[in-house]
């Protein structure tokens, strides 16, 4: 999840390629109702309940109010999706959710979502991706922490956060940006106040104690041409998953001899 334009179907295409090279059984789910092309096939796909085009077509409502309103239609026919997701329930399902913010924010859904899915008896974990080439200077950096902490607070699933999109970045910029990785308090408030006027010194100050006071908004780096951070990131998610955990051994497959030598 996260803005639009973040990269998150990227993300998602780099995760199913990734699982499928070690093995596992992995499905793509789509939650965006807009959405137009994939590099996988979505195993699951809620334009096949319904499609924003036709929402607004028939309704006449702009993007966003139809966006809202397509999600607020799966969730009166969650029969549907849990009819879906039955053929997958020991499986690890990918979901790649539509790019307003406003869903993770301001509305309820999504949370209303992750509460069906939990109550289905599957284990999520959220991961939120912020695009690295937007996080320029300390205050856009405070604007998405704090989308990251609201989402975060919102959901109440376990939550990891990510910097997409460094694989565009030269060396001198991702050096930069290390510092945004887990980011010391002082030192932001001090860079902030830096550039700022006098009068928004107390406010970043009070921006950067929330962050610190919660001491959960870290942001891992995804270059998704190189292979070690995409495992870091699935790692991580694993462990907020106990993925591993719960797998249990399985019969290796017959191997087939040709008869003759």
């Amino acid at each position: 999840m996260g803005p639009a334009g973040t990269g998150k179907s990227t993300y998602c295409a780099t995760m199913m390629t990734h699982c499928q090279n070690i093995g596992r059984s992995v499905h793509l789910m789509n939650l965006d109702p807009a959405a137009e092309k994939f590099e996988y096939k979505p195993s699951i796909d809620i334009r096949d309940l319904i499609t924003l085009e036709d929402v607004m077509e028939e309704l006449r409502y702009g993007p966003n109010g139809g966006l809202i309103y397509c999600l607020e239609f799966l969730l009166n026919n969650m029969d549907w999706l849990e009819e879906e997701l039955g053929e997958y329930d020991d499986d690890y399902l990918i979901i790649d959710c539509p790019g307003q913010i406003e869903l993770y924010t301001h509305f309820p859904i999504m949370r209303r979502i992750c509460d069906c899915l939990q109550r289905m008896h599957f284990r999520i974990c959220g991961v939120y991706l912020l695009e690295s080439q937007f996080i320029e200077d300390n205050s856009k950096f405070f604007a998405g922490v704090l989308s990251a902490m609201s989402a975060m607070i919102s959901l109440e699933i376990p939550h990891i956060n990510v910097l997409s999109k460094m694989d565009l970045l030269g060396k001198v910029k991702r050096r930069e940006l290390e510092r945004y990785f887990d980011p010391d308090p002082s030192l932001l408030t001090d860079k902030a106040n830096s550039s700022m006027n006098p009068k928004f010194h107390e406010l970043n100050k009070k921006i950067v104690q929330l962050i610190d006071d919660y001491n959960m908004v870290s942001f891992m780096p995804l270059n998704i041409t190189d292979e070690n951070s995409i495992t870091m990131i699935l790692s991580h998610v694993d462990d907020s998953l106990q993925f591993e955990e719960d797998q249990e051994p399985k019969e290796p497959k017959d191997i087939e001899y040709d008869d003759e030598l």
